[in-house]
């Protein structure tokens, strides 16, 4: 399986990303994403092995605890697969953004009357 796909395969398990979410604002042992998730260790250390696979995460021993770290490479090489639809997203958010502006800068029309009663008649 090209890398790509095996990337998105891996992150698209939720626990997945939530260990990889907390791994982008510091590196964390397993007993911390253990606490932070509220998962079991043995699920923790599998998701872990996946991401560590997949090349999305490394670790290294500190004393007598594991500790892991984000590799960016791998989600770059997802950024680089995702610019031609940015691109496209980029060009609907374009013609929407110039069809507010168009619609800004018309005259707003007063709003009708409701109808029904009129505000002399009596009930």
């Amino acid at each position: 399986m090209p890398r790509v796909e095996s990337a998105f395969t891996v992150i698209a398990e939720p626990n997945r990303r939530a260990i990889l979410t907390l791994l982008l604002e510091s590196e964390r042992s397993v007993g911390e994403i253990e606490r932070a998730l509220r998962l079991s260790q043995p699920s923790i250390s599998k998701h872990l092995r996946v991401l560590r696979e997949a090349g999305l995460v490394e670790s290294r021993i500190e004393a007598q605890r594991r500790v892991y770290r984000l590799r960016p490479e791998p989600l770059m090489e997802l950024d680089d697969w995702l610019i031609p639809f940015r691109r496209l997203w980029s060009k609907h958010v374009d013609a929407l953004e110039r069809h507010l502006d168009r619609m800004a800068k018309q005259p707003v029309a007063p709003s009708p009357a409701p109808k029904g009663k009129k505000r002399h008649e009596k009930p």
